[in-house]
This record gives structure tokens, sequence and C-alpha cells, in this order.
């Protein structure tokens, strides 16, 4: 059974927490809206995400170069980008009780003058201000700065702009040729004014990017343009996701970013309804000549065939990491019975599930088949790291937590194994999570098994 609706994301949340995938910021202090800490198994899942994405859109191709940019980054960075004028949402106060919302929220703003009508109240709003949500801090010893402006930087809103400001420097170190693309992973920060939805807004979040650099052509930034939203949406929906939750929408000309001269999001079929989970922009030459304008320094290209000067137009893929793994949990939970009875799984595609396999003797009082489960885990974990133990409680319970957590096999050493019956020495029960379905395979076999499933 497939699970739908609020009720869908309440599980999800609750199990996050009790399995170790995702805590609340700081909970033992109250926590922070909009904050959130990775567990074990969910530092795992994203991790995965993030390699996944690395590997296609970076390391296996060779025209992208992979870097990692400062978070922290002058305020001048954000006057060039535009955000320091455009990057803010509508906020209206409630007069009665303080809250505050996005104005362009109805959705929100009517369950809250619902909540003052239970309790017999009428809400007032305040007209709508422009909110900013780039966040400010001061570094260096301020009282002793001429100009205290000097001191102000800001976390970056984005992390595109990284990319943008260093890309003289990959001009000049890695000498590419048009077409080529620059990728990056981490964090970024919004100074949001109503976090919610779990992980899908967040104040503190992290991005995964790709700006790609094509000839100032109308045709070529088309096919270009047309290649990378299909490569996105193909990358998505490898995260196990299934392609009917996903779909690709153009932005009206009036929701376009100040920057895009056209605007695509691949979109998630959520609890919340459709929701964005990545976007592919057509940036034009918007970032590299501003900041060109505002530095000072050259951001062209120079043909070196021709020796003619560009710059250059950008194409880019960006999308969240947690917004990626909570769309991944949203939908690979399941319910079914099995056996007879009621349980919930993961249905993670194998590449990126927390765990790979887990490994365990039939009964953990007999020293034989203890001694046999640790030697078959040892050589798995040659195959793949993320090889988990588990001898607690009997072998049933011991699938239903795998199982909870996503863990695509389960690999039970017993008394054949040892040898007890000639011809089954030195082979292994795989269970398969899905199906609950087992197999008898060598260990050589099933390491096998695992080792293609995850690739």
């Amino acid at each position: 059974m497939v699970m739908t609706g609020s009720l869908l994301m309440e599980k999800i949340v609750s199990l996050a927490k009790r399995r170790g995938f995702i805590f609340p910021g700081s909970e033992i202090y109250g926590g922070l809206a909009g904050i959130y800490d990775y567990g074990p198994l969910g530092v795992e899942l994203r991790h995965n995400i993030k390699q996944h994405f690395w590997n296609r859109f970076i390391a296996e191709r060779d025209d992208v170069y992979g870097m990692s940019a400062a978070i922290l980054m002058p305020a001048r960075v954000w006057e060039a980008s535009g955000h320091t004028e455009s990057f803010a949402d509508p906020l209206v106060e409630c007069r009665v009780c303080h809250g505050r919302f996005r104005a362009d929220q109805p959705t929100d703003i009517s369950a809250h003058e619902e909540w003052h009508k239970h309790k017999k109240e009428k809400a007032e709003w305040t007209q709508p201000t422009i909110f900013n949500l780039l966040v400010q801090t001061q570094l260096g010893a301020k009282e002793k700065l001429e100009n205290i402006q000097q001191s102000t930087v800001y976390l970056r809103g984005e992390i595109t702009q990284g990319v943008q400001v260093n890309f003289k420097n990959i001009l000049d170190s890695m000498h590419p040729k048009l077409p080529f693309g620059i990728g990056q992973i981490g964090k970024a920060f919004r100074n949001e004014i109503a976090p919610r939805d779990f992980l899908f807004r967040q104040r503190e979040f992290e991005q995964m990017e790709l700006q790609y650099y094509i000839r100032p052509d109308e045709a070529e930034g088309k096919k270009q343009f047309e290649y990378w939203k299909q490569f996105a949406f193909d990358w998505y929906q490898s995260l196990g996701i299934q392609k009917d939750h996903l779909r690709l929408r153009q932005h009206a000309e009036d929701e376009r970013a100040h920057y895009a001269k056209d605007a695509w999001d691949i979109e998630y079929n959520s609890p919340m309804g459709w929701k964005e989970a990545w976007g592919i922009h057509h940036r034009g030459d918007w970032d590299l000549r501003r900041h060109q304008e505002y530095s000072g320094v050259s951001m062209e290209y120079t043909d070196s065939d021709t020796g003619g000067k560009m710059l250059p137009w950008d194409i880019e893929c960006s999308g969240g990491v947690d917004r990626a793994v909570l769309f991944t949990l949203l939908d690979a939970y399941r319910e079914d019975e099995l056996n007879k009875e009621v349980r919930s799984y993961l249905a993670l595609a194998p590449k990126i599930a927390s765990v790979k396999a887990m490994v365990s003797p039939l009964l953990k009082n007999k020293p034989k088949l203890v001694e046999k489960a640790h030697e078959v885990h040892a050589a798995l974990k040659k195959v793949h790291s993320a090889i988990a133990w588990d001898d607690n409680g009997n072998i049933g319970k011991r699938y239903r937590r795998q199982d909870e957590i996503g863990t695509p096999f389960c690999i039970t050493i017993d008394f054949d194994t040892l040898g007890e019956t000639s011809e089954l020495k030195d082979t292994v029960t795989l269970r398969h999570r899905d199906t609950g379905e087992q197999e008898r395979l060598t260990i050589p076999e099933a390491a096998e098994r695992i080792r293609l499933a995850i690739q």
C-alpha cells in the first residue's frame, strides 16, 4: 500500500526521528524553526544522494569541473547579483498575536484566521512589507573599523554566486573550451518568514548545482536548455522516485526570478501538493555581466581559435539536497502485510539506501554461527562499507527493523552455512526487502548480487 496525504508526512517525520535519520535541531534547548540535524542513517542517505549527483553531473563528464566555494561572501557580491534588492518575500503581521506570515501564502493566512475564529477573535493584518531573506553577519573588530560596512558580510542565500565569482579563476587555471560546466554542493541560508513542511522549507539547507556555460547564441541556448532539462529529470527519477510523481512545469513570465530568461521546475507530487524539487534556469549573461560591472574585473571568455571575446550564457541546474532526501523518503514509504503481519518499509533504491545489506547469525548464542557471520560480514564490507551487523532479538524482528530503514538485503548465516548439509556449506540465505522472498546463494554470489544492485 502506498500512503498519501498528511498522514504520510506524519509517519515520515516520526520514522525519521525514531530510526536516526533526522532530528529537530538542538532539540534539548527547544530547537530552532527550520533547522534540522541528520542522524547516523540520515547522513548516509544524504551523502549517497550527493554522491549520485556528483558522479552524474560532474565526475563522469569531461566538460564539467567541480569546486567548493566559501559560505561567507562580501555584501558587494549580493548587490551585484541583485539579491539585496530582489531576494525578498512579502511579509504581513497579525496585529492580534503578532504572528508573521508570507503575504503570498493565502492558505497559511486562512488557517491563521480560522484559528482566531475558534478563539472568538478576528485576525487583523498589517500592510505587506518586503522582507529580505539574506542572513547578514559581521566580521572583524568592528569598533576599530573606520567604516563599519567593511565588516558586513552575508551567509550566502544560494551557492550559485560562489561559482560566478570564480569564473575567471576557472578560465585561468583549467583553460576550458565552451561549452563547459562548473558544479558544486554546499550550504545556503535564508531567513525564511515561515519555515514549514519538515525539510521542504528550511533556514539552513544544502544545494547541489551545475552552472553550464555556452556561447551566447539563441539556437545553442535552446538546445542546451532542453538537454539539461531532460538530464535533470532523468537524474531525479533515478533516485528511485516513481515517474508519475514527477512533472516539469514552466514558470510564467511574472513568476521568473530577476535573472531568468526561461525557467522550469521539476515538481514532486507531495502531501503538500505539487512542490518544487529542482530548477532549470536560463540565466543568460546576467551574473557574469553584473560581476564584471561591479568588480571591474573582466569576465569575458576568449575564443582560442578566433581570439574573439564574449560573455557566455549560463544554463543552471539547481536542486535542494534536503528536498531530495524528503521526497525520496516520502516516495519510498510503504505499508503491506507480510507473513500475516502488517509491516512498514522504505523501498529505497539500493544505490542510495543508508545500509546496503545486513548480516546476521541465525542465533547469537551459538559461537560457530557468530564466528562465521562475522567472517561473511567482513567479506561483504569489501564490497561496500555500509554493511550492517544485527544479532539483537529473533530473526523476524531483525528483518522488520531493516525493512523500516530501507535495507535492500538481509543475509542470514545458519547451520547449513557451517556445512551440516554438505551441499549447502558456505551458502547463505539472502532475503529481499520488498517481497520478503529468500534465496540460497554462495557467499561470492551474495556479494555479487549486492555489488550489481548498488551500481
